[in-house]
């Protein structure tokens, strides 16, 4: 870790780092997203249905959800 710690990669915000199309979990041929949310070194990774640019619009909206909070303040 660095001479300033943790505290220093909280003063960091979120950002959506990758979205690229995955295999869906269950086999099928539905459309599905793996991402990945970055905190400094903080990695957030998951997947989600749908179409690029719809999971993007979720990201983006739940980056600013983190965001707001991580800066004390509660969405509105």
């Amino acid at each position: 870790m660095s001479r300033f710690g943790a505290q220093a990669f909280v003063e960091l915000p979120f950002r959506v780092e990758l979205i690229c199309e995955a295999a869906a979990p269950d086999g099928s041929s539905a459309a599905w997203q793996q991402y990945v949310i970055s905190q400094g070194v903080n990695k957030i990774t998951g997947l989600r249905p749908g179409a690029h640019a719809e999971v993007a619009l979720q990201l983006e909206e739940m980056v600013e959800r983190l965001n707001l909070r991580r800066m004390g303040k509660k969405p509105k």
